[in-house]
């Protein structure tokens, strides 16, 4: 057995005899959910770090005294939760937690990650003037060729990249974001305090696709990575089109977070029934 390994056993057992007594046969909950809840609640607590490595599946099974089955099942479902990851033939590991925007109200990635305490910087890779093409001219209702500003950014979180976003502006207030500060501002809050646009709401479509070479290399993934891709279509309060944009997130470190309510008339047909 190698030094780290008697090093990993010698610091984690203690911990986990503490876990093991934990388990009750006679409880009515099955083993492996018990099994499954404990170590959940050490991923969670931060005992068990962020990319640190799980006990191997013996290990646990010596430790709550029960079949590999049983563990496997355990680790299987803090898997599919994404708590856990496995590397093959090096084992299980604890997967690192994900940041978080909620789609509930209209704000930048940088309003809404600043607020949480997170750490914001942007990468512009380019500032152009370019033609509307046939689709981005019909999101922003503008005629094709229209002269647009053109900005891909590489959003980085806590100094490592988890987005890249491609926007179109028109082109008047869109000229005026070069002198904005892109490195550090959100759009939005430049197109509101400084070019003094009043924005209403935004049409947004979210759905996955595989990192091309472009989306990887700014991303810093492997070409065929699976991506979030978010579609988001900004308007004023008058309702024009303002701002048109694709955000593409890392899917290992970034999620979207909405809450939905039922629509009031199907509770109260329900009730007349």
């Amino acid at each position: 057995m190698s030094r780290q390994a008697v090093s990993k056993l010698t610091v984690l057992k203690p911990a986990e005899r503490e876990l093991s007594s934990s388990v009750l046969p006679t409880s009515p909950q099955p083993l492996y959910a018990q099994i499954k809840e404990l170590l959940r609640s050490r991923i969670l607590s931060g005992a068990y770090a962020p990319l640190s490595q799980m006990p191997s599946e013996h290990e646990l099974c010596t430790m709550f005294d029960v079949s590999r089955i049983t563990v496997r099942q355990a680790l299987g479902d803090l898997q599919k939760e994404g708590l856990l990851f496995k590397l093959h033939g090096k084992g299980t590991f604890v997967s690192k937690p994900k940041a978080f925007q909620n789609v509930t109200s209209l704000q930048g990635f940088a309003e809404a990650m600043s607020s949480m305490g997170h750490e914001i910087h942007n990468q512009v890779r380019s500032f152009r003037i370019v033609e509307a093409d046939l689709h981005v001219a019909g999101r922003l209702e503008v005629a094709q060729g229209t002269e647009l500003v053109e900005i891909h950014r590489v959003r980085l979180l806590n100094r490592a990249p988890v987005s890249l976003e491609i926007t179109w502006v028109p082109a008047t207030p869109g000229k005026r974001l070069a002198q904005g500060d892109l490195e550090t501002r959100d759009i939005f809050l430049i197109l509101e305090n400084d070019c003094g646009v009043s924005l209403g709401h935004a049409d947004v479509s979210i759905d996955s696709m595989l990192a091309d070479k472009d989306i990887a290399s700014a991303l810093r993934v492997d070409e065929g990575s699976p991506i979030l891709r978010i579609e988001r279509l900004t308007h004023d309060d008058a309702g024009r089109p303002i701002d048109y944009e694709y955000l593409y997130f890392r899917g290992d470190a970034f999620q979207y977070r909405l809450r939905i309510d039922r629509e009031k008339t199907h509770q109260n047909t329900r009730k007349t029934r």
